[in-house]
């Protein structure tokens, strides 16, 4: 080991050496930029993005990308032709050995694998323009925020033996600008009234310091106010701010001035014209526009509550149900947010694939305008088709594959129906195995409820009602399964932050078809059981030992578990070994046993993103769900077991509440810092068990990625089950992510939570139990670092996680398996979190 430490630093240093091999003589590349303010070194990420020459990106404090650019050669031939003159020897032997083709695919390949090298990050040269505009950018920046006398100098530090330097900007503030006196001036009547009778609060207040960010956020608000007011014409360009800059205590004045009249271009003139109040006049809706359409005469009009739709060819949409998603009407005042709330709404609808709203003044007025809405819409059919590749701790390789049809607008109030079949094939260690599912489900624009309920979601928070069927089948896939889901889903979007879901009848029947298998799936099950045997077999004088291992495996150990369990004297003389037994029959029994979970479940989702390439948001979701509290009611049977059952099923009863947080920051230079943090619990009532399917399981690639699925827990056990559950979660994980070059990025990260039990069962032994704050020190820990290929519609994920803390080790619980040979490679498909 210390011999490859070794020429792993041997070959890093001398590649290192060779990192100014491409700089010519004269040049020096970029190795630092500094950054001084007011004489103090500073990081500055608010101020990266206006440094207009940075370093070579690196990796580990390796700059990965130049050292593979300088493995290439810029003056190798670039044709089969040149590159025979060059390497004669070797182009001949190939030919004489095989063809002029071949040797020809051989030069290629070498010319291609030089460009492929060269494809990446040249060395940064010092580039004298870009400093100084750097300079620039940075006095305009601080100018921005009030130092109207700061100065930006730079200074470059050569070294001209290893040819590179580096750059300070040395930055002085000065002192900063203060708002004094601040006066409105606004010459239009209308605006005037307008802003006198709103009673908004302006963010201009005297003694803050001048930032442009207040002035720019000043301009939107009031342009705003005059727009959602009727003022259609009114733009930003329409009002200004006068800043005094000719006093000497650093103070300002300031003026807003708006103009009483707007300029408008006729006949190559310019004239002036009072701002008026809009009225909308007309709306009319084209529903099936297209360019091509343009000009054609219309076949299909309907008027309806005032609104006109039109068709070029006979009318697809119901005009009842399109027309809720229009929020300017004839005869209202124009406002911008109503415009931009329709424009939303149509497009949430997944029914058209351009939505243009355009006005236009009414002929002969200057107050009322015309609304024309133009929808293309999409195909009425769609077909998809997804593929994936899977790979885990339980299914070693496989592949899934999912066709679907979609059909638009199917009962003419822009519905999605949508039917779908789903398979996927996959070896694990059980052998290959198979899974098989159909559904179909009808998503509604609205809400579709009794009693006018529909009615308490406003039409403005773009309410659906999602409907859905469908059923599955596996094959080799723990017990085989066979699944039956019903589901009556609302969403509503509160406001473009928030949302909320509420999921009414989320009904699933779970029935195992191959229980025989319990014991060829759980083989450390039955590894613990037959040791019990052994005992029972010495003190009780029986030959169960061993247990039987073909077809009968399962009866007979069914069979001995239940003799145990009601052996009261075992009890006493051998209690580990009855409570062994007893503990193994209790999940047998639940691991086997089929469930109907009929799920009611609210959840409230915040998240500000902006949009998929905003890397600075906040996100948070809180999923409360109760499974069987209806049915309950309705059922007073029970099985053998003392479980409740509904039309002969086991029901499962319980109360979840799922929590999660994460937050990013933007760090600068295309690197993020995130926060992931999930807390969740599960509780049984009427001596009811949890389902395998809803409990928690801790460890896998989008989870404490130091161990893999369900190889964690509960609490501080190591139990060597293949799947470990509880029924209280915790986890919480840091990451780190960045840019190596091109495409590859790259992340460290820290994860920490584990699983408990909080059910209370008797069978259940202390160290797998919740107790307060005293299980935290059962929290596991794991770190390590990643590797994720990006290609903008997905993310190829490799992380590393190594075991850093492991809570069920009897001592030396930090770092004792701190290795790659003990640590878990994990492949997953875009972010973890």
């Amino acid at each position: 080991m210390k011999k490859i430490s070794f020429y792993f630093l041997l070959i890093v240093f001398l590649i290192s050496c060779n990192s100014t091999k491409h700089v010519i003589e004269g040049e020096h590349m970029l190795n630092e930029n500094y950054i001084f303010l007011d004489s103090v070194k500073i990081k500055g990420a608010e101020l990266q993005k206006y440094i207009l020459q940075k370093p070579n990106s690196r990796f580990l404090g390796l700059p990965i990308g130049l050292y593979l650019h300088n493995m290439g050669d810029h003056n190798i031939p670039k044709t089969p032709t040149k590159w025979a003159k060059k390497n004669p020897k070797s182009y001949k032997t190939v030919k004489s050995i095989f063809s002029e083709k071949q040797s020809i695919a051989y030069a290629n390949w070498f010319i291609n694998l030089n460009n492929w090298f060269l494809d990446y990050d040249e060395p940064e040269i010092i580039n004298d323009v870009k400093i100084s505009r750097t300079a620039d950018n940075l006095w305009a920046y601080y100018k921005t925020q009030g130092y109207f006398n700061s100065k930006v100098t730079s200074k470059i530090n050569k070294d001209s033996i290893s040819k590179k330097a580096s750059v300070a900007y040395y930055i002085t503030k000065g002192e900063p600008t203060i708002l004094d006196t601040i006066n409105f001036k606004i010459a239009s009547p209308v605006l005037d009234s307008i802003y006198k009778t709103s009673g908004l609060e302006t963010l201009l207040k005297n003694g803050d310091q001048y930032k442009d960010e207040t002035f720019r956020h000043e301009s939107e608000n009031i342009v705003k106010l005059f727009r959602n007011n009727g003022i259609y014409h009114f733009t930003e360009s329409a009002l200004g701010f006068y800043v005094d800059s000719s006093r000497t205590d650093h103070k300002t004045n300031v003026e807003l001035l708006i103009s009483a009249d707007r300029l408008i271009e006729e006949n190559d003139n310019y004239i002036e014209k009072p701002y008026k109040v809009h009225t909308i006049k007309e709306v009319n809706v084209k529903t099936d526009y297209s360019f091509t359409k343009k000009g054609e005469p219309i076949k299909d009009t309907v008027l309806y509550k005032g609104i006109k739709f039109l068709s070029y060819d006979k009318l697809r949409y119901n005009p009842k149900y399109l027309a809720q998603s229009i929020f300017l009407k004839p005869n209202e005042v124009y406002k911008d947010t109503l415009s931009n709330l329709t424009r939303t709404h149509l497009k949430s609808l997944k029914n058209f694939k351009s939505t243009n709203i355009i006005y236009s003044s009414v002929p002969d007025t200057d107050d009322e305008l015309i609304m024309e809405i133009r929808l293309a819409p999409l195909e009425k059919f769609t077909l998809g088709l997804e593929t994936e590749l899977t790979h885990s701790n339980i299914r070693n390789i496989g592949t899934s594959a999912k066709f679907s049809i979609t059909n638009r607008n199917t009962f003419k109030g822009a519905e999605l129906l949508k039917m779908s079949l789903l398979g996927s094939w996959f070896n694990s260690n059980n052998g290959p195995g198979w899974e098989f599912g159909a559904d179909v489900s009808l998503e509604i624009p609205r809400l579709v409820a009794p009693f006018g309920l529909n009615k308490l979601v406003p039409k403005e928070m773009s309410p659906r009602t999602l409907f859905s069927i469908g059923s599955s089948l596996q094959k080799n896939i723990g017990l085989d399964r066979q699944t039956f889901s019903f589901l009556t889903d609302y969403k509503w979007q509160f406001n473009y932050k928030k949302t909320i879901q509420l999921e009414v009848l989320n009904t699933q029947y779970v029935k195992n078809l191959n229980i025989g298998s319990f014991f060829d799936i759980y083989s450390s099950e039955f590894e613990n059981l037959d040791e019990v045997a052994e005992v029972y077999d010495n003190v009780k004088n029986t030959s169960n030992y061993p247990l039987p291992t073909d077809e009968s495996q399962s009866i007979e150990s069914v069979k001995f578990m239940n003799a145990v369990t009601n052996d009261s004297s075992f009890k006493t003389s051998n209690p580990d070994e009855y409570n062994t037994a007893t503990n193994i029959l209790n999940r047998y029994n639940i691991i086997t046993s089929d469930f109907l979970i009929p799920v009611l479940a609210f959840s409230y989702t915040y998240n500000n993103q902006t949009n998929f390439k905003d890397s600075d948001f906040s996100f948070f979701k809180i999923r409360v769900a109760n499974s069987g509290n209806v049915l309950g009611l309705l059922s007073d049977k029970t099985n053998i077991h003392d479980k409740k059952t509904f039309l002969n099923i086991p029901l499962a009863q319980y109360f979840k509440t799922d929590i999660e947080y994460k937050k990013f920051w933007d760090l600068g230079n295309s690197s993020v810092f995130g926060l992931r943090t999930f807390l969740g619990a599960i509780v049984t009532y009427d001596n009811s068990d949890i389902p395998f399917t809803k409990s928690y399981f801790a460890g896998g690639s989008n989870d404490i990625r130091a161990w893999q699925t369900y190889e964690l827990g509960p609490g501080s056990r190591n139990t060597g089950l293949e799947y470990n559950v509880g029924s209280f979660k915790f986890l919480s994980s840091l990451e780190y992510r960045f840019d190596v070059f091109s495409r590859l990025k790259g992340a460290l990260f820290v994860d920490a939570g584990n699983i408990w039990d909080i059910s209370g069962s008797s069978l259940v032994d202390d160290d797998s139990k919740l107790t307060g704050f005293d299980s935290v020190k059962d929290i596991a820990v794991g770190s390590g670092f990643g590797a994720r290929l990006d290609f903008s519609f997905l993310i190829v994920r490799l992380d590393i996680g190594f075991k850093t803390y492991e809570p069920y080790l009897e001592s030396n619980k930090w770092f004792r398996n701190y290795n790659f040979s003990n640590a878990v490679y994990n492949i997953g498909i875009n972010y973890p979190f």
